[in-house]
């Protein structure tokens, strides 16, 4: 009788450190950034719609576009923190920044 093959379990940071490299390498570094780019997108669409505003409604409050506002829910990379800063404030949230200084490369975290 066969015994049955025991599978290889891996945990999330293992695939990461395998596929991307280890963190503080230039490709995992870019993968954890735009995730996080990803990440305040997501936040900023939820927001929205917990307010019940639509994303032209929101855009008049900034003086932007729906289109820009599209534009951030779905990849906040090419936004200015001063953008950002507005959108949230105009949804009445609280923001914090964590910036850190390493080898002096300017991270926001």
């Amino acid at each position: 009788m066969e015994t049955a093959k025991e599978i290889k379990t891996y945990t999330l940071d293992e695939l990461k450190d395998k596929h991307l490299g280890k963190v503080g390498t230039e490709k995992r570094d870019k993968y954890e950034y735009e995730l996080r780019l990803d990440l305040l997108g997501e936040v900023i669409k939820r927001t929205r719609k917990e307010r019940h505003l639509t994303q032209a409604e929101l855009g008049e409050m900034i003086g932007v576009q729906k289109s820009q506002i599209s534009r951030i829910e779905r990849n906040a990379k090419n936004v200015t923190i001063e953008t950002i800063l507005r959108v949230f404030k105009a949804l009445k949230a609280k923001v914090n920044f964590n910036v850190e200084l390493l080898d002096g490369e300017f991270r926001i975290i």
